[in-house]
Order: structure tokens, then sequence, then C-alpha cells
């Protein structure tokens, strides 16, 4: 078996789309993903991209995704947010998450971010068992807050 983490390549869309679209079934949520795949590709590879990320091939086939984008803190500075990390239901327990989270860390001390912040599922408790192993810390206190817009998909990032 051959693994290689490497940055996501515009080529790497379509099957980064299939795994967001198999964590969002994982979260009970299949309804929530409306981004167009032409969205996805220009907001991560168009003029100016809003993402980045990296995958993880397993024998030459995506089976891992791991996408962030940067936060600004006015306490800690740029931070670098992790939206999507995902491994193929099949590909678990191989590691690939693993990498992919270390690759994390390592991109965001060179890009010299302050830290690394992401969301989890009070009911994934595999998530949150994961992340615990890097002496993670979850804050009880914050709660998420969102409105939602209709997007005109004709002005893209």
């Amino acid at each position: 078996m051959s693994i290689v983490i490497r940055k996501a390549e515009r080529t790497d869309c379509v099957r980064m789309m299939e795994l967001v679209r198999e964590l969002a079934l994982y979260e009970k949520a299949p309804q929530e993903v409306t981004v167009t795949q032409e969205h996805f590709e220009e907001s991560g590879f168009g003029p100016n991209p809003v993402w980045w990320a990296f995958v993880a091939e397993v024998d030459g086939v995506v089976q891992g995704i791991a996408l962030y984008y940067i936060r600004y803190s006015t306490w800690k500075g740029c931070r670098m947010f992790l939206e999507d990390l995902v491994v193929s239901e099949n590909a678990r327990g191989k590691g690939l998450g693993k990498l992919l989270f270390d690759r994390l860390i390592e991109e965001a001390k060179e890009k010299n971010f302050s830290g690394m912040v992401w969301q989890v599922l009070e009911w994934n408790e595999p998530a949150i068992n994961f992340y615990k192993k890097y002496n993670a810390k979850f804050d009880p206190e914050w709660w998420n807050g969102s409105i939602e817009f209709t997007v005109s998909r004709k002005s893209e990032v």
C-alpha cells in the first residue's frame, strides 16, 4: 500500500466533493451541501483562492482530505481554520487522518499561524477522541452562530 500526502490540485476537486458529501451523510446532513462543483473549484483554484487543502492518496486514489482557510483573530492573529478533515469510510484505520492532521500542523507552523481551530459535533466521539490525542482544547463557552443567505453563483470568488 502506497500512501502519499500532497497539496490538493484542481483535478482533485470532484473526488474532494465526493468526500465532502460522504462526510455530510455521516453527519446526518446531506441536504446541507449546496455548493456547486464549479464554485468549489473556483474558490480553491481561481484567481483569489479562499481555501487550501491536502489530500491523502492510497495507491493513487484520493481517500482523504484536509481543507482549511485562514481565520483572523483580533486577539491571536492569523490562525488556520480546519473546515473538513475527511477520510473515506473504506480507508479508515490506515493512519490517513493522522498524516493529514500532522501535515496541517506543519503547514500552520510554516506559515507562522498562531494556532489551528476547528469544530466537531458533540456526538462525534471518534473525532473527539482523535483530537484529544493532540491535547486539543474544547471550549464549552462559545456557541456557533450563523445566518444563511441566498447566494447568486454568478459572482464567483
